[in-house]
């Protein structure tokens, strides 16, 4: 009775209840505690359940006796919650949210289909941006950091550098969250050190630091590897000064290996002083100069194009002093420097290369202290007189003319008087000098003799050097075809097909060597390669003889080897007349093979030489027919045969040579629009790598833009 009465006063109009209740319930926890009956639990239910159970409506209807049951039932359990109460508080939670459903549909009935999946499509690509920035967690088998070196080392092998770079920070760093090791990074500064790409490697070099791991001597081996291979050599040889700046002020110990990597950079970025200095730091840490050392230097002495055969040369000599053997790779130096390098000063060369023995002779220890040396196994003095000899070959380096003529040098003892090889003046009568020419026919049977690889095979009969311009006239300094094989020889040398494509771009085109190289090749069993009959084949287009360089190719098809682009490039040197250019052209159509833009521009400069318009007309249709991107040396090609003489004047007189100029000006204006333009790559485009969500943030500016702003 009291639990109706109860409900009807919650139930009623009247506000007393509530009252009542914001009464009670301050003291609805001590009424659950206390210790007068089980009368006030059920009562402090009933007035935590009232708002939910008993409604307006419900205290219409007249209470049964199965609803007091009920209702006692409800109020027996005070310490569940009432799932009444649990509803009405989520319909508390999401009031005023309900109208969504209604008011955010995303088709009405004025909408088309295309706009409609027009959003979706943004929808999607939102989602995946969202999804890529965040990466998944790593669902596959974990790995280990060794197990990512070895799988980086073997894509850098197999020359996948971008997959290797992308294994790296997106696998093992982003997703698999992994802890990196020296080694990882090593092995992918190496990779980068090879390919040039200098940013990069920098990058894994800080964030290494950043990783607090220790770079090791590997490490920096492959930094100032990078620094060398970079194609830009100014900020390259920046990067790397710093980085040895790095390491002297931590007096950091460096490697051989490292020493010659320095070496290599020195040679490539710098000048031949500063690859002196790290010669001299070689040495002065008491490091054993090898043969090695030695092809680094020869490296320098090749950047520069004016003196650099001498310097090559000298350098030569100053190793054989020192009882090293030379390389393959050494030799190979030598002839790149013939091929690319002048011999400097004749005065100077005559100087320091007829007679350099008498300093010579003063630097070298006596041979007792060398015996007194090897039995007490001291090293001081040994690397005292490797110090002294750099010093000797430095100031011989870099003797002036002014010096070279202040006082002349006895003549050599050794070596018979006779005649003396091209390229120099020899001593015939004490009155009289005769000067021979730079270049032979045939080698002479004395050539051997007179060779300036060994220092004291040259007859005391020569006083100076002649005449020496051409590759040729320095390949016979150094003996000829026939010397240079035969000093290979003396150190067990073999010539490989390297040795011999060098020795077909420094022979006398059309000379009997020339015609040897092919019989010298199967002599030495040596199997040729496509460069190697490229090689001849320019030789002979540059002298014009293009049916000779033709006949290379029945020798090309019996030795099983296929032409590619370059292969008629050099066919495209020798045609000089219409008629063959377009021969060529259509020989490349038959055999299915696209034209180059080298290949048009090696046509149209030929064109232009002649000022042949209408065969200058015939190369650019077919360069349009075949839609072969145009380049910029193209374009230079082409503006300066479309420019008129300055003398040109068209009413003064007739000029049968430019009187189809203005018709080649025509159509060149309408060409130029409808051909498209050859893009540079960037060297490093290839090997960046970068989130599939960020590629809209690269723009082309990052990536035309390399170290040094170029």
């Amino acid at each position: 009775m009291d639990l109706v009465r109860l409900s009807r006063l919650f139930s009623g109009p009247c506000p007393m209840g509530l009252a009542i209740l914001q009464h009670l319930v301050p003291l609805r926890a001590r009424w659950a505690g206390g210790r007068e009956g089980p009368m006030w639990p059920r009562a402090a239910g009933l007035i935590r359940l009232a708002p939910a159970a008993f409604s307006s409506s419900l205290s219409r209807l007249p209470l049964g006796p199965r609803s007091q049951k009920n209702t006692g039932s409800l109020s027996s359990d005070p310490g569940q919650p009432s799932p009444t109460a649990t509803q009405e508080e989520g319909e508390e939670e999401s009031f005023g949210t309900l109208s969504d459903k209604y008011s955010s549909r995303r088709m009405f009935h004025k909408s088309t289909a295309q706009l409609y999946n027009l959003r979706l499509k943004e929808q999607s690509v939102e989602e995946d941006e969202e999804g890529e920035l965040q990466p998944e967690a790593w669902q596959g088998p974990r790995n280990t950091p060794y197990w990512y070196f070895f799988q980086c080392k073997r894509l850098i092998k197999e020359g996948k550098l971008a997959e290797a770079l992308d294994l790296f920070e997106r696998q093992m760093l982003k997703e698999e969250r992994l802890q990196p090791l020296e080694c990882n990074y090593t092995v992918l500064i190496g990779g980068c050190g090879r390919a040039g790409y200098l940013r990069k490697a920098f990058q894994l070099y800080n964030d290494m630091k950043k990783r607090d791991l220790e770079p090791s001597d590997a490490t920096y081996t492959a930094l100032f590897n990078v620094c060398a291979e970079s194609p830009w050599k100014d900020s390259a040889l920046q990067s790397a000064l710093k980085l040895r700046q790095q390491l002297q002020a931590r007096n950091f110990q460096l490697n051989l290996k490292t020493y010659h990597s320095l070496l290599k950079m020195a040679a490539m970025c710098a000048d031949l002083r500063m690859c002196l200095d790290v010669f001299k730091e070689i040495i002065q840490k008491g490091h054993a100069v090898t043969e090695e050392t030695f092809s680094y230097l020869l490296m320098g002495c090749i950047q520069d194009k004016k003196t650099g055969f001498r310097y090559a040369l000298q350098v030569w000599r100053q190793m054989l002093s020192l009882g090293l053997r030379p390389s393959r790779h050494g030799y190979n130096l030598l002839l790149g420097a013939a091929r690319d390098c002048g011999l400097g000063d004749p005065a100077v060369a005559s100087v320091v290369l007829l007679r350099p023995r008498e300093e010579m002779v003063l630097l070298q220890p006596p041979a007792g202290g060398r015996q007194a040396r090897r039995r007490d196994g001291v090293g001081a003095d040994d690397r005292l007189s490797a110090w002294l000899h750099v010093e000797a070959l430095e100031r011989q380096l870099f003797l002036e003319p002014s010096q070279a003529l202040e006082g002349p040098l006895e003549p050599q003892e050794a070596g018979a008087p006779g005649k003396a090889q091209p390229g120099v003046e020899t001593k015939a009568e004490p009155d009289r000098a005769v000067a021979l020419p730079s270049a032979a026919p045939e080698p002479p049977p004395w050539g051997l003799e007179a060779n300036l690889l060994t220092p004291g095979a040259v007859p005391s009969a020569v006083v100076s050097f002649g005449t020496v311009t051409t590759p040729a006239d320095r390949l016979a300094l150094m003996g000829g075809l026939e010397g240079f094989l035969g000093k290979m020889a003396e150190h067990g040398l073999r010539p490989d097909i390297k040795t011999l494509t060098l020795l077909a771009e420094v022979v006398e085109p059309g000379s009997a060597a020339a015609s040897s190289l092919l019989t010298v090749l199967d002599a030495h069993q040596v199997e040729a390669d496509l460069t190697f009959f490229n090689t001849l084949m320019r030789r002979k287009s540059k002298l014009g003889d293009l049916e000779g360089a033709k006949a290379l190719l029945p020798v090309l098809a019996k030795r099983g080897i296929v032409p590619n682009l370059q292969t008629f490039c050099n066919l495209a040197i020798g045609c000089h007349r219409p008629g063959d250019g377009l021969q060529l052209l259509a020989d490349m159509r038959k055999s299915q093979m696209t034209p180059n833009a080298h290949i048009y521009s090696t046509l149209i400069n030929a064109a232009v030489k002649k000022l042949d318009y209408a065969y200058l007309i015939d190369i650019l249709k077919d360069m349009r027919r075949n839609r072969v991107p145009v380049n910029e040396v193209v374009i230079r090609q082409l503006e300066f045969a479309a420019q008129y003489p300055p003398t040109f004047d068209r009413y003064k007189g007739r000029n049968t040579y430019l009187e189809k100029i203005d018709g080649f000006r025509a159509y060149y204006k309408q060409w130029l629009k409808v051909m498209p333009a050859e893009e540079t790559p960037h060297p490093w485009q290839k090997f960046r790598t970068k989130p599939k969500g960020d590629q809209d943030t690269v723009t082309v500016a990052d990536v035309d833009r390399g170290p040094g702003g170029r």
